[in-house]
């Protein structure tokens, strides 16, 4: 894990200023930041893993995945495992599907990560939308984490929905209109606003 990003409190200072919830939530949580694991490989495999299942599912499927890897997640080690191994980590046929042509499309160069970084949000959504079993959500999500773009997002997301009915005072689920005004205010730090909606929801700050 890294630093959080150069823009952090910046950001802070900005959303303080803005919004009157955003500047409790960054006074109540002074207990961590986003930082960046700077392994989109990793991150995706994780995100695949995770998919429409709990986070406690989600952390043990991990943990064997990653005893099966020996520790090395990388392209060449998971694509040389077998699906049979990867499905006994508790992985289905659709997911093992994923993990293993991500691999394959690193390996091959048909997916090159290194070219994100010069791509702005919305196309490096698409790019990575490209990959099997990587929709908006999980494209979004590798953004926020892996490359800590400043200025998602992410509405499919539900802990941010929750979150902002929550703290704003809103019905589920809040009003498209409402969640358009909130994103003109916060930008260019809705990432930052992200997190801090995440954590007033969380008992422990969110990674990925």
């Amino acid at each position: 894990m890294s630093k959080p990003p150069n823009y952090w409190n910046k950001a802070k200072k900005y959303l303080s200023k803005k919004d009157k919830i955003m500047k409790k939530l960054i006074n109540d949580y002074r207990d961590g930041a986003l930082v960046t694991r700077n392994d989109v490989f990793f991150s995706l495999c994780k995100s695949i893993i995770g998919q429409q299942i709990s986070v406690a599912a989600a952390n043990s499927v991990f943990l064997k995945f990653k005893k099966k890897c020996k520790g090395r997640i990388n392209p060449k080690t998971v694509f040389k495992l077998s699906p049979a191994i990867l499905k006994s980590c508790g992985l289905s046929r659709q997911k093992v599907k994923g993990i293993k042509d991500l691999a394959k499309k690193i390996i091959n160069k048909e997916f090159k990560p290194i070219l994100i970084k010069n791509m702005n949000d919305e196309d490096a959504i698409i790019y990575l939308s490209n990959l099997r079993q990587i929709g908006r959500w999980s494209a979004e999500m590798i953004l926020l984490f892996t490359y800590n773009r400043s200025n998602i997002w992410p509405l499919q997301d539900i802990g941010l929905l929750r979150a902002i009915s929550n703290n704003y005072k809103k019905k589920y689920f809040p009003p498209k209109a409402f969640l358009k005004k909130l994103y003109k205010k916060f930008t260019p730090y809705c990432s930052v606003a992200t997190w801090y909606l995440w954590r007033s929801i969380d008992d422990e700050p969110i990674q990925y």
